[in-house]
């Protein structure tokens, strides 16, 4: 199936030559969840902060469990700290 991965900030430079700025369409198996999307890309999980599929968040405990269905954006940001 079917998924958009958008990835921001420095978690950027885990995106394929192919991604279109901080997006990729990519295929991924049925029942994929969020963790296997990130293992696929060796985007560590600890520096994925905020996670949203469709906009809406998902917390870490959901991560590992949350399948994706066709046509999902999966959006992802790093911690960010700032003053």
């Amino acid at each position: 199936m079917k998924i958009r991965l958008k990835l921001y900030a420095l978690l950027g430079k885990y995106l394929p030559s192919n991604a279109v700025k901080n997006e990729l369409d990519m295929d991924v198996p049925d029942g994929a969840t969020i963790l296997d999307v990130l293992a696929t890309l060796n985007v560590p999980e600890a520096e994925c902060h905020l996670v949203l599929i469709n906009g809406v968040f998902v917390p870490p405990s959901e991560r590992p469990t949350k399948a994706l269905t066709e046509g999902d954006a999966l959006a992802i940001w790093p911690p960010v700290a700032g003053g």
